[in-house]
């Protein structure tokens, strides 16, 4: 029999923009309603309240290929920064990955992977909470220029709100984001506020790997724990190559008016996006 047990609540906002502190959670009695209070608001963590263990350290896990090889543009000119961005993601992949790839392989490849439920819940609440926080930052735009990357049909919050009420209807307990999406989702809060141009960097790794690598693990995850269910994670609405370019186009207008200073900037933070990815992504085996 489906049990009611304790549910993660998010935390929000004040009216003047500050991060507030963490309300407590709150334990659902058996006859109690369901209520989905991470499917209806935006968690965010700040200093305050809040003990944050440091990432693990960097580690490129399989699969986390920020795109799929497109065909070479003529120029340099009409490539625009998004190429430069990805040229520098895939130097941080296995030459089995990618063919521009660097790195040594430091984990099992994604087909002898085994999961458990308990890990992949964890992997998509704390997911969740690290894309609820960049779809909060593009909507506040402390930045004006953060505005053009609101609604670009690559949001996921909605998508996994609805995946995590289908687990809990199947009376699975949701558990409570973990150290590394709120370390993640810290992280991201205040970097946008100090360097918009590293943010950009997560922006577009987080995005853009999820629909290259993120759908390849959620394929073979669904595979050997949930009888190959296509979670609403991996499905989008609309064309997705016409999404994702149009995003391309966004961020290539954007970086067009940065210094080369600030565009070091963005692509020197890519490591770093790839070590808190790779937080996320270790949780699936935990």
């Amino acid at each position: 029999m489906a049990s009611t047990l304790p549910i993660y609540q998010s935390h929000g906002l004040t009216s003047s923009g500050r991060l507030r502190q963490p309300k407590p959670f709150v334990s659902l009695r058996p006859r109690s309603p369901i209520f989905h209070s991470w499917a209806l608001r935006r968690p965010h963590f700040g200093p305050g309240g809040l003990s944050l263990r440091s990432p693990s350290p960097f580690v490129v896990l399989a699969a986390t290929t920020v795109e799929m090889p497109r065909k070479k543009r003529s120029s340099s000119a009409e490539m625009g920064f998004v190429e430069e961005m990805r040229a520098v993601a895939m130097k941080l992949h296995i030459r089995d990955q990618a063919k521009e790839g660097e790195k040594e392989p430091d984990a099992p490849p994604v087909a002898k992977w085994e999961p458990s439920l308990h890990g992949y819940l964890r992997f998509l609440v704390d997911s969740k909470l690290v894309y609820d926080t960049l779809e909060t930052i593009v909507h506040k735009a402390s930045y004006p220029w953060y505005a053009e990357f609101r609604n670009t049909g690559l949001e996921r919050s909605e998508k996994l709100a609805k995946d995590l009420e289908w687990f809990e209807e199947q009376g699975h307990i949701i558990p409570e984001p973990s150290s590394p999406g709120i370390s993640y989702a810290h992280y991201l809060e205040e970097l946008s506020k100090k360097n918009p141009q590293a943010f950009i960097c997560h922006f577009y790794n987080v995005y853009f790997a999820h629909t290259a690598g993120g759908r390849m693990i959620g394929k073979k995850v669904a595979e050997k724990i949930l009888n190959k269910k296509e979670l609403e994670f991996y499905k989008w609405d609309g064309d997705l190559s016409q999404l994702l370019q149009d995003v391309r186009d966004k961020l290539n207008q954007v970086a067009s008016s940065w210094s080369r200073e600030e565009k070091k900037q963005c692509l020197e933070e890519t490591q770093k996006s790839f070590k808190y990815s790779g937080e996320l992504l270790r949780l699936i085996l935990s």
